[in-house]
C-alpha cells in the first residue's frame, strides 16, 4: 500500500531536485527524507532518481511515476476537501437511477440544472438501470431516487412514489401521406398502414404494449422498421418510410416532413414515476426529490400541432 505521506515527499524532491531544499518546504530535516525516499524506491523495487553530489534527476520510470503520483495526490487532496465539507454538511451526492424517458422529456435535466444552481457543489452519478433495479437499489440503498415507467408494487414496504408525467402518444405521418390531410383519424385508417417502431431499451415492454394497444383498438400495425429511438423514428417518417407514435413532450419544434395527429380512441401513453425510500437519511434526498416534483409542475408543454 502506497504512503501519501511518502509520496509528497517523493513530490517535493522531484520539484526542488534536491534534498535539502525539498527538506526546507516540508520542514522536516535531510535524513529523514533521504530515507523516506530510499525506502518509497525500496518497496516499488524502483529507482526513481539519478543521484550526482550536486542534484538528483529523476529516472525515465521515475518521470512516468511523478506523473501519477501528483494526480494521486491531486484526487486525494479533493476527497479530502469533499469529506470535510460533508462532514459540515456543505455538500453531498446523490445517486439518481433513471430510464430514457426521463433524459428524453427533458424533465431529468432540467431537475438537475435548478439543483446545480442552488448546490454548485453536488455531485451526482447517474445510471440507466430497469425499473427492478433501480427499485433492488432503493432497498439497498445504492440509489437515492428513481425514475421509472412504472411505479413499485403497492405492497412494497420500504418505496414510496408519486407520478411525474404521463405523456400521451401522437401520431406522425409524413407530410406527402393521404392521411397528413385527413381531419380525424380513425382506428381503420391505420389498418395495413407501414409502422415504424422504437426500441425499448432495457425492458422491452414497450413494444409490446404498443401493439396490444393498437389491437385493442381493432388494427394490428405492420411493422417495417424499428428505430433505437424516437427522433430517429420520427426522422425515417419524415422520409416517407411508414408512419409512428412520438410523445407529446417529444415533438421537435422544427416538423419539417411530419404531420401529428391526436388518437383520442388510442389509450397509450407513457408515464413517469419518481420513486425513493421511505426513510430519508439526508435532507440532500428530499431537496432533490422537492426540486423534480417542482419541476413535473412547471415544465412547459409543446402545443399539438
Amino acid at each position: 500500500m502506497l504512503d501519501l505521506r511518502q509520496l509528497r515527499y517523493f513530490v517535493t524532491v522531484a520539484e526542488e531536485e534536491h534534498v535539502g531544499r525539498a527538506a526546507e518546504r516540508l520542514h522536516i530535516s535531510q535524513s529523514p527524507l533521504s530515507r523516506q525516499i530510499a525506502q518509497l524506491e525500496k518497496n516499488l523495487g524502483l529507482t526513481l532518481f539519478e543521484r550526482s553530489q550536486q542534484r538528483l534527476r529523476l529516472t525515465r520510470d521515475g518521470r512516468v511515476f511523478l506523473t501519477e503520483a501528483t494526480a494521486l495526490l491531486r484526487h486525494a487532496s479533493r476527497l479530502e476537501n469533499l469529506g470535510r465539507r460533508l462532514g459540515r454538511g456543505e455538500e453531498g451526492g446523490l445517486c439518481i437511477g433513471y430510464v430514457r424517458d426521463a433524459m428524453h422529456t427533458g424533465l431529468l435535466p432540467q431537475a438537475l440544472r435548478s439543483l446545480h444552481e442552488e448546490h454548485p457543489g453536488i455531485h451526482v452519478a447517474l445510471y440507466d438501470l430497469t425499473a427492478h433495479d433501480q427499485f433492488e437499489g432503493l432497498r439497498q440503498r445504492s440509489l437515492d431516487i428513481a425514475l421509472t415507467a412504472e411505479p413499485p408494487p403497492r405492497n412494497d414496504p420500504d418505496l414510496r412514489s408519486t407520478l411525474l408525467l404521463e405523456d400521451p402518444m401522437l401520431l406522425a405521418v409524413p407530410s406527402t401521406h393521404p392521411l397528413a390531410t385527413t381531419h380525424q383519424v380513425r382506428p381503420e385508417d391505420l389498418d395495413g398502414q407501414p409502422w415504424i417502431a422504437v426500441q425499448d431499451g432495457q425492458q422491452h415492454t414497450g413494444r409490446d404494449d404498443f401493439i396490444a394497444a393498437c389491437t385493442t383498438t381493432g388494427f394490428t400495425p405492420d411493422i417495417r422498421y424499428e428505430a433505437p429511438e424516437p427522433l430517429t423514428a420520427i426522422g425515417l417518417t419524415a422520409s416517407g418510410l411508414g408512419i409512428t407514435l412520438i410523445q407529446r413532450s417529444m415533438l421537435p419544434e422544427h416538423r419539417t416532413g411530419i404531420t401529428i395527429h391526436e388518437l383520442p380512441w388510442l389509450h397509450h401513453s407513457v408515464q413517469l414515476w419518481a420513486t425513493w425510500h421511505h426513510i430519508d437519511l439526508r435532507p440532500l434526498v428530499t431537496t432533490f426529490r422537492n426540486t423534480i416534483l417542482t419541476t413535473t409542475n412547471t415544465k412547459p408543454k409543446n402545443p399539438d400541432n
